[in-house]
């Protein structure tokens, strides 16, 4: 049985909703992009394998959780699963892939550039990679498993050396979103105040992970006791891609190869 922690967040849990439909949202708004033999990076319990599995003629998918393969390998046993822990892309040709996708990967890799030469190296000419990552300019505190986070034009310089053209855009939200993100960030300030040493940014990483796990569980439990609706009734349709990165509480970026 999967156990679920805040960085994963479930499908199945209420309080998880409005976090569980913006990470969906990702998949959804990425299937015009979609063709060809794909590979995506960081797959986790397939949250949207369905989505992809129709616009792509194969379809590999990767992640580091051993229990988490197996699982997807029995949910779909004519879909290809592999246990990997990246970068490098090991066993993995130059030129494989028409399509690449990874969302809320890259935040916790340790080199990131190395991650992103990898992704252009396996993809095939005229190929793309749609990635997604959270938009740090709306980031509530420091997550303890991400490496860092990047503001839309940080982002943009890593990938620029690397991909032939960007496409930035960004993942969004109508009013519910951003009374949810509102409340929410209302609610961790009221959390944060009592830190005042500025702990989250002066403890390792991996001393906050406990503390961190238990608190927002709290916060969005709380939220969804106070809120109600409004984190039931949000669904990936309330989530918007726009144009303008710095207006996404994700960044959402199309990265090609000629």
């Amino acid at each position: 049985m999967a156990t679920y922690t805040t960085e994963i967040a479930s499908d199945k849990l209420i309080s998880d909703n409005p976090i569980h439909q913006r990470l969906l949202k990702a998949y959804i708004a990425a299937k015009p992009w979609i063709s060809g033999n794909l590979l995506e990076i960081g797959c986790g319990e397939g949250r949207g394998v369905e989505e992809l599995l129709p616009h792509a003629t194969q379809y590999l998918g990767l992640d580091k959780i051993g229990e988490v393969i197996q699982t997807l390998q029995q949910k779909y046993p004519g879909v290809a699963f592999q246990q990997a822990v990246i970068p490098p892309f090991e066993g993995i040709a130059d030129n494989t892939y028409d399509t690449i996708v990874s969302f809320q990967v890259i935040e916790h890799i340790y080199n990131d550039r190395l991650f992103l030469q990898e992704i252009y190296r396996m993809l095939k000419p005229g190929g793309k990679a749609i990635i997604s990552t959270p938009n740090n300019t709306h980031t509530l505190s420091r997550n303890p498993w991400h490496e860092r986070e990047y503001i839309p034009q940080q982002l943009i310089d890593l990938a620029q050396p690397i991909f032939d053209s960007i496409e930035a855009k960004g993942i969004g939200g109508n009013g519910k979103v951003w009374a949810y993100h509102e409340a929410n960030r209302k609610s961790v300030q009221k959390i944060m105040r009592f830190d005042i040493l500025d702990l989250q940014h002066k403890l390792p990483n991996s001393v906050l992970r406990w503390p961190y796990e238990f608190l927002n569980r709290f916060n969005r439990n709380r939220l969804h006791q106070t809120q109600g609706a409004a984190v039931v009734d949000i669904s990936h349709e309330d989530y918007l891609v726009v144009e303008d990165p710095k207006e996404g509480l994700d960044l959402f970026y199309i990265l090609w190869k000629k």
